[in-house]
């Protein structure tokens, strides 16, 4: 009976985070073209790529969490590889953008610090 209320309710429940993942990256991705565009505008500097940054990492999260799920509903041993191939590729993209970010900010700390001195 629970078998059955999974297999019938899963699907759309991980389709509904990864849309999730979709719309936060769609968004973030704007917010982030918006402050640029903006920064040519006004000759003033925003934290660009760590907005797209933050988004792509939220995003990545909530379709990693729905291959997760996904993982519920595997029957063959060849599902489970390419999950397991998704996920770690998911990962480790999400690694690198988190370096990306702290370096990004280490980078904005160290710019603030220098204008402040001046």
């Amino acid at each position: 009976m629970l078998e059955a209320i999974i297999e019938e309710w899963l699907p759309e429940v991980y389709a509904t985070i990864e849309i999730f993942g979709i719309i936060i990256i769609a968004f973030g991705s704007i917010k982030a073209f918006v402050l640029y565009f903006h920064s040519l505008i006004k000759q003033k500097r925003y934290p660009i790529k760590i907005e797209l940054a933050n988004a792509l990492a939220l995003g990545l999260e909530f379709k990693m969490g729905a291959e997760i799920l996904k993982t519920v509903l595997i029957h063959e041993m060849n599902e489970i590889y390419v999950l397991g191939a998704i996920i770690l590729l998911r990962a480790i993209l999400t690694l690198l953008i988190h370096f990306e970010l702290k370096a990004e900010r280490r980078h904005g700390d160290a710019e603030a610090a220098a204008t402040d001195n001046y």
